[in-house]
Order: structure tokens, then sequence, then C-alpha cells
């Protein structure tokens, strides 16, 4: 049970930011962050701008990933495993989701490879809640 003192909401008791704040907060949050829905967008033209990392295990991947998405386990990456990829490649990463930090470790391993990179929040399991198709290998 969750008890508030009198004339204090959880919502209102800390004051929204101020516009600006919040514009450069979400700004920022989305030089970091991508969504299922608008990676499959993107991927539905056929010409993404972006190259797809699932960063979970082989078993994991083959047993049903986004279309188009390589596997590339987050401990895996490194300069020899993006060989092919040119220096200004964007990498989007997912794992399995919320409870996952894969796709967390994975983004810091390319960031400090100089390499940029977004996470898709909501990974594999924000996947499936949107109910997009899945490939398996």
């Amino acid at each position: 049970m969750t008890t508030t003192l009198p004339g204090r909401f959880p919502v209102t008791e800390h004051p929204a930011a101020e516009s600006v704040d919040a514009t450069a907060h979400f700004q920022s949050l989305l030089r970091f962050e991508t969504d299922c829905w608008d990676v499959h967008e993107e991927l539905e033209t056929g010409e993404p701008a972006f190259a797809l990392l699932d960063v979970r295990g082989p078993d994991a991947f083959a047993a049903g990933h986004v279309p188009g998405a390589r596997n590339l386990p987050h401990g895996r990456i490194n300069e020899r495993n993006l060989a092919e990829f040119p220096p200004d490649t964007t990498f989007v990463v997912y794992c399995n989701g919320p409870h996952c930090n894969g796709a967390d470790k994975a983004a810091l391993r390319l960031a400090r490879l100089g390499r940029p990179v977004k996470k898709m929040i909501g990974g594999i399991e924000g996947w499936k809640a949107e109910r997009f198709e899945f490939a398996t290998s």
C-alpha cells in the first residue's frame, strides 16, 4: 500500500521541467534511443540508414530475430568484427528487452570504438508486443 502525505501527490510532487529543459532532455534521449516502430518503418523502406545488430546469443537469434538483423553478441563487438562496416555506419542494437542490459553493453562497446549507436528500446519483447514478424535461422 502506498501512502502520500496530505496535499502531496506522486505525479505533481515535483513540478514538470521548464519547456526548454524538457526539450533538451527528450531531444537528447532520441539521440541515444529509437523504438521498435521506427526501426520497423525504416526497415520496410528496404534501405535502412543503419546496421541492425541483435546482440543476444546465437541460439536466441536462431529462435527468432528482427528481419534484417545480424547476430553479433555484445561480448564479441570489436574492430575486427566490425571491419566490413564503414566507420560512419550507425548501429542500432537490441537484446531481449527492458529486463536485459545486453543492448546497453553493446552500445557502450560501439561508442568506445567511436561508432555511432542507438539502442532499440523494448528489444525483442517490444518487437513481439508490436506484433511484427520474426525471422529465424
